[in-house]
């Protein structure tokens, strides 16, 4: 099954089969928003499939799940990304709330109360419901802390964002914003994809544990931050939004000279130069949330002496 989705629409789809609509009059017949295997209404019928009342085809309720695993391990990433994108469109908290983070009718799809950019994607991505009273890195613990399977976990290898970014031309139209390890503590760099090789930084990654990479690097400013959560985050938000814009800065310059130029072989270039820079800024973010890590270990003991 496949459904077209709007220009002005994002979906919302954690590790669960969330489609909430679907018109399989369309389906079978023009395709000019639904697609599905010829035999889908049949099979249904067949095998005793619909669970629909009224005669609303709701295929969330036929091939969906809501298992009480759902309600703790995707239904609430749900919650917290229309949570964000739809703040007043919605109501998603309180006693009148219409959603909750266990709810099985959390909308598949969405029209933003604005206009979504990179760093709206970057922040969802990174979610460990932050705001909430079910976020991991609380101060204070009010039972329900950590209830959740947060959406930046400890175990992400990398994530990427894909921009296709219209009127720019095909060769650079695209761009790859990448990150390693837990998106919550991992700065967003972009890069020119339609390129012979990526730099180093970014390609050169052995099992063996590196500051020579921007993968294991971003690892272990995570791993050190966790530990000290409330010491570290002003460092990680500093780190994260100087990868973005700075990134964002030497991409408008190469996207300026290539267009001006037509040599679009300086997108290697580029990419060299995006990693000089997150290189720097990440060997200084490490250099600080080692600093603050350290400060706070166990063995630590206030009197003065050397």
């Amino acid at each position: 099954m496949a459904r077209r989705v709007p220009d002005d629409v994002v979906v919302v789809n954690p590790n669960q089969f969330g489609m909430d609509a679907f018109d399989l009059d369309d389906a079978l017949g023009e395709g000019k928003a639904h697609l599905c295997s010829k035999d889908l209404r049949a099979f249904i019928a067949e095998n005793d499939l619909d669970l629909n009342q009224n005669g609303a085809f709701n295929p969330r309720d036929v091939f969906g799940s809501h298992t009480d695993m759902d309600h703790i391990y995707n239904t609430p990433r749900a919650w917290f990304m229309g949570r964000y994108l739809t703040p007043y469109s919605h109501r998603w908290e309180g006693e009148n709330a219409e959603f909750t983070p266990e709810s099985d009718n959390i909308p598949w799809s969405f029209i933003p109360d604005r206009k979504i950019a990179v760093e709206d994607v970057k922040y969802m991505l990174s979610g460990h419901y932050q705001g909430t009273e079910f976020d991991p890195y609380l101060g204070r613990d009010t039972g329900k802390r950590g209830r959740y399977r947060s959406i930046g976990i400890n175990r992400t290898g990398v994530t990427s964002i894909c921009q296709i970014r219209p009127g720019m031309p095909a060769a650079i139209r695209a761009l790859e914003w990448i990150c390693f390890g837990s998106t919550a503590f991992a700065a967003m760099l972009p890069v020119y994809p339609n390129v012979p090789k990526l730099p180093k930084y970014l390609s050169d990654v052995t099992l063996d544990v590196s500051t020579e990479n921007y993968y294991w690097a971003s690892r272990l400013i995570g791993t050190l931050a966790d530990h000290d959560y409330p010491g570290c985050v002003q460092h990680i938000e500093r780190y994260e939004n100087a990868v973005m814009t700075q990134g964002r800065r030497i991409v408008r310059e190469y996207d300026r000279r290539m267009t001006e130029t037509g040599d679009f072989s300086l997108a290697a270039e580029a990419n060299e130069k995006l990693c000089k820079m997150a290189r720097e800024q990440t060997t200084g973010t490490l250099g600080k949330v080692l600093y603050e890590s350290s400060v706070h270990m166990k063995n630590g003991y206030n009197r003065a002496d050397n």
